[in-house]
């Protein structure tokens, strides 16, 4: 599908290099912006729209037509409608019909950037990086998840809260994300409730097999790529 090169986000999206572009992005939202700012609404706010627009582009980006890209567009579309709508209204029902529309979102995320690091050609540095962009992704999501459990499951987490005041629920969740796929666990944050101990085990889980698997066969198919040009000059 063509696009117009000149628009920002769509560069991501374009070029291998986008995938790095992506990397630094994530860094700086999960570990700089989040932890200081994550106790605004408006900034959380803010935040979701950025991120909702980066995946528009991706869609408008690598969907094989413009039919096929509105479809798949309903999914962050709802997504943004649901969020403002339990803002306003907020109740069970629609925190849970938000929660899955969001783990819908990052999922649809997850896939596009996959695409981009699975397109043919050679396997570059580019794609390497891309694949940590999926790792902190998922970590993104699952710390939605176990947010969510917090705050509708009554005594699901049990939680250290730190005295810092710039420390939020969105900050701490997603350290112990981090904590959980990392498979540290420092023990500030336990899960009690039997769902959330076993969406911390799959996490762990796929925190140890993902960088095993894919990480670790683009790292060998880079080498391999690399060899193989120094083979033929």
């Amino acid at each position: 599908m063509q696009q117009k090169k000149h628009l920002f986000l769509n560069r991501f999206w374009v070029k291998e290099s986008g995938l790095s572009g992506m990397l630094l992005l994530l860094f700086i939202m999960h570990f700089v912006l989040i932890p200081i700012f994550g106790s605004y609404s408006f900034f959380m706010v803010a935040l979701n729209i950025f991120w909702m627009l980066f995946l528009m582009a991706g869609i408008f980006a690598l969907a094989k037509d413009r039919k096929q890209a509105l479809k798949i567009a309903i999914i962050p579309f709802l997504f943004i409608v649901f969020s403002w709508f339990n803002g306003f209204y907020p109740s069970s029902l629609s925190a849970l019909i938000n929660l899955i529309l969001s783990v819908s979102t990052f999922l649809l995320l997850v896939v596009l950037v996959l695409l981009k690091v699975f397109q043919p050609g050679p396997v570059t540095l580019h794609r390497v990086l891309g694949s940590i962009v999926v790792y902190m992704l998922l970590a993104n999501l699952f710390a939605i998840v176990f947010l969510f459990f917090y705050e509708y499951i009554e005594g699901s987490f049990q939680i250290t809260l730190p005295a810092f005041e710039s420390n939020s629920l969105n900050a701490n969740f997603m350290y112990f994300s981090y904590i959980t796929i990392t498979t540290t666990g420092f023990g500030e944050i336990v899960p009690i409730h039997p769902i959330a101990r076993s969406l911390v085990q799959v996490e762990a889980i796929i925190g140890v097999l993902y960088p095993v698997i894919l990480i670790g066969r683009l790292v060998s198919e880079a080498n391999e790529t690399k060899q193989q040009k120094n083979k033929t000059i």
